[in-house]
C-alpha cells in the first residue's frame, strides 16, 4: 500500500477528531501529509470526514496528479500544494471550517491581536487571508505571502489553514486557533478585550523561539 498504514491511520484519526469536535461538517475540510519527499497522502473530494476510511485516501505527486486511489483528490488540494511548495519544513496541512473562526471573519474580526499568551507561544501571529472563491486557483494565491512566515491563517468566510511538522502538530494548531477564537468572542461580549503588554509579547516570543 502506498503511504504507510500508520500514516493512513493517523490521517483518518485527525479527520474523525475534526468532525467529532465540530470543526467541520459533512464534506467540509481536507487534510494532507507529505511523505518520502515527493508524494502527498490526502483526503478525497466530497467525503464526510467523520465516515472516512483508510481505503478512501488518495496519493498524489507535488503537482496534484493522482498516483493511487479510487477517488478524486480534495478539490482544495491546490491550497495544500501551495503550502508544500513554499515550506519545505511542513509535512502536514489541515484545512477546516471552525465555526467561531468563520463567524469572526464574517464580522470583520481577526485573530492578529496578541490577547492570549498560549496563542503567542504556540501559533505566533494569526493573519487573515482575504476572501477567494473556494476550490479555485484564486484561493492559494491569497496565502502565498503569508504561509512562509505563519503556521496558522484565518481564511476570510472560509475557515482555517494550519500546518505542522506532522499531522498532530497541524491538528493541535487548529484546536488552539478555534479555542482562541471562542475566548475572543466571549471576551468581546463582556467588554473591550485588553491586549497583552508589548513587553510580555516580546518575552513570550523569546520563549517560543527558544523552543524551536
Amino acid at each position: 500500500m502506498i503511504g504507510s498504514r500508520s500514516l493512513r491511520k493517523e490521517l483518518i484519526a485527525v479527520c474523525h477528531l475534526m468532525h467529532q469536535r465540530g470543526l467541520i461538517a459533512a464534506a467540509d475540510g481536507n487534510v494532507s501529509v507529505r511523505f518520502d519527499g515527493e508524494r502527498i497522502l490526502t483526503t478525497p473530494s466530497g467525503f464526510n470526514k467523520g465516515l472516512l476510511s483508510e481505503d478512501d485516501l488518495c496519493v498524489t505527486d507535488l503537482q496534484g496528479r493522482l498516483l493511487h486511489g479510487l477517488h478524486k483528490p480534495s478539490s482544495e488540494l491546490r491550497l495544500h500544494l501551495a503550502v508544500y511548495t513554499a515550506r519545505t519544513d511542513v509535512r502536514a496541512v489541515v484545512h477546516a471550517h471552525p465555526p467561531t473562526c468563520v463567524a469572526l471573519s464574517i464580522a470583520g474580526i481577526g485573530l492578529l491581536s496578541p490577547l492570549l499568551p498560549e496563542v503567542v507561544l504556540s501559533l505566533g501571529e494569526i493573519p487573515t487571508a482575504p476572501y477567494a472563491t473556494p476550490t479555485t486557483a484564486d484561493l492559494p494565491e491569497t496565502i502565498r505571502t503569508l504561509i512562509p512566515t505563519h503556521d496558522a491563517i484565518l481564511l476570510e468566510r472560509h475557515g482555517s489553514l494550519t500546518v505542522g511538522k506532522d499531522l498532530t502538530e497541524a491538528y493541535n494548531r487548529l484546536e488552539c486557533m478555534e479555542h482562541a477564537a471562542t475566548v475572543i468572542f466571549l471576551a468581546r461580549q463582556l467588554g473591550n478585550p485588553s491586549l497583552l503588554p508589548a513587553t510580555e509579547v516580546a518575552k513570550l516570543r523569546r520563549i517560543a523561539a527558544g523552543r524551536g
